[in-house]
């Protein structure tokens, strides 16, 4: 299926440019422009224009195989307030000198770059974030902080609060781009927008991310969730189910109570799923050889992290060095907690069954 992004409109107040690369997320990419378009369905006179322009040539697949037609690096692109990177699978391995060129010279116009979901890889290596806050998809958060020491990584629905902004992509677009229009149109204007949108509420930079944890549709217990978030802080030098309940203020036996009936695993179970999570995130984003991302994954020995790492995934470390190969034509993320829950349950891994 093919799309045509190639809108025809005179230049607003405030202008916006949207640069994709491969493997881009068309929903994200549709739903930040329908917020700009809902806002000048309400306001008197159009007062958000925008463009969508790639790299790597006219047609661009995204991320669930349509194909978008849009502008090129060649033609000409306007000045713009507001520029938006929008990367997705594959992106932490892409590079295009000309777009980072590109990058650096409109932020030296004074334009505000924004990296959204694995975006925040580009704009990260054209060097705007050093020193900045930045966020990224909570399941690449660890993979960008091993690759970008110069940055104060923080998993957020986005950051707002500098010229260089970053978002986590999903519908945490919507989010950004109503804040954006708050501190332009102010928070009523904002606030219509969600009622057309049926988008309530208008999150926050600093809402979190995940609220089941993979569990259902109910948001996590309070106290599970900060148990999870020790787990996750720890991963590399893991915390002792004692050490985690000592800092929660909870017996023990109340903690691993707590976690077999809402999760479905015990509390040493999880800690080995996330430090399995984050071993295989190494592997796809680092360079980093397979002991060093079993030492920083919490692995004593290399014996224990490549059976645990087998059982799960069904396949060796060395399989995991790419998270979507060129060839493949659409992508795969095993590591789920349902994944992991239904192999401690003796069912084979969704790759073995894929391959069988």
């Amino acid at each position: 299926m093919e799309i045509d992004i190639l809108p025809k409109m005179e230049r607003a107040q405030i202008h916006m440019v949207f640069i994709v690369v491969p493997r881009f997320n068309i929903t994200t990419l549709i739903t930040m422009i329908e917020t700009i378009r809902i806002a000048n369905y309400l306001a008197p006179t159009s007062a958000y224009s925008w463009e969508v322009a790639s790299f790597d040539g006219s047609k661009i697949t995204a991320s669930n195989g349509m194909t978008a037609t849009i502008k090129t690096a060649t033609d000409n692109l306007r000045s713009a307030e507001f520029v938006f990177i929008l990367g997705s699978w594959g992106t932490e391995h892409y590079r295009n000198p000309k777009l980072t060129a590109w990058l650096r010279k409109r932020a030296r116009a004074g334009e505000r770059i924004c990296g959204v979901e694995l975006g925040s890889y580009i704009v990260a290596r054209a060097g705007l974030l050093d020193g900045k806050s930045a966020t990224i998809h909570w399941s690449w958060l660890n993979g960008f902080k091993e690759n970008f020491d110069r940055v104060e990584v923080e998993e957020s629905l986005f950051t707002l609060d500098s010229k260089v902004m970053t978002c986590s992509g999903g519908l945490a677009g919507v989010d950004l781009m109503l804040r954006i229009i708050e501190e332009i149109n102010g928070s009523s204007f904002s606030g219509e927008i969600a009622d057309q949108m049926l988008h309530h509420p208008i999150r926050s930079a600093t809402s979190p991310q995940r609220s089941t944890m993979g569990r259902s549709t109910e948001t996590m217990l309070p106290l599970l969730r900060e148990a999870m978030t020790l787990i996750e802080n720890n991963i590399e030098e893991p915390l002792t189910v004692p050490q985690i309940a000592k800092i929660l203020g909870i017996s023990q036996r109340q903690l691993e109570r707590q976690f077999k009936k809402n999760v479905g695993c015990t509390v040493i179970q999880f800690s080995l799923l996330k430090r399995l999570q984050n071993a295989r995130l190494l592997l796809i984003s680092t360079d980093m050889s397979i002991r060093q991302i079993a030492t920083a994954s919490g692995f004593n020995t290399m014996s224990h992290f490549a059976f645990s790492f087998g059982k799960f995934f069904g396949r060796r470390p060395s399989d995991y060095r790419e998270a979507w190969p060129k060839e493949e034509p659409a992508p795969s993320w095993p590591g789920s907690l349902t994944d992991f829950l239904d192999t401690l349950n003796g069912t084979p891994p969704k790759d073995q069954i894929r391959r069988a």
